[in-house]
């Protein structure tokens, strides 16, 4: 079973969407995982988005790179152009995949207006998973 980490700045939003959406997809034929530079906790209006897409992801942890050291994964995915610039080594055979998604924490606005932002991201994030599958699997 391929092992696929989605890092990001502080794994609070767009990795945590990413991971949900990745093992949705994947359907039990991957195994996912999600970490950060730093943790951040996990951000409840990335919870609120994904949940009103059918996706609960309330119970993903905020990870440090650092708790996978040693782990061999097959794809490492960078969210953000931070995580790739700050990425901790991995083996050659690891396959690194970028995208840079904008950062929903730092919308500013009406609630409202944060939570588009968030939604916009979302749907980016799953388009962008969606897509990864169907050339992983």
């Amino acid at each position: 079973m391929k092992k696929i980490l989605i890092l990001c700045t502080g794994n609070s939003c767009r990795s945590q969407m990413a991971e949900g959406y990745l093992r949705n997809f994947s359907a039990g034929r991957l195994e996912v995982y999600s970490a950060g530079i730093e943790t951040h906790g996990l951000n409840p209006r990335a919870v609120a988005v994904m949940k009103e897409d059918g996706m609960d992801i309330s119970g993903q942890t905020s990870d440090l790179v650092s708790a996978y050291t040693g782990t061999d994964f097959d794809y490492v995915i960078t969210v953000c152009d931070h995580a790739r610039e700050q990425c901790p080594f991995f083996p050659a055979t690891v396959q690194r995949l970028h995208h840079n998604f904008p950062d929903p924490a730092k919308a500013t606005g009406t609630e409202e207006e944060i939570m588009n932002a968030f939604r916009k991201v979302r749907d980016q994030i799953k388009v962008y998973c969606r897509d990864f599958i169907g050339q992983c699997i």
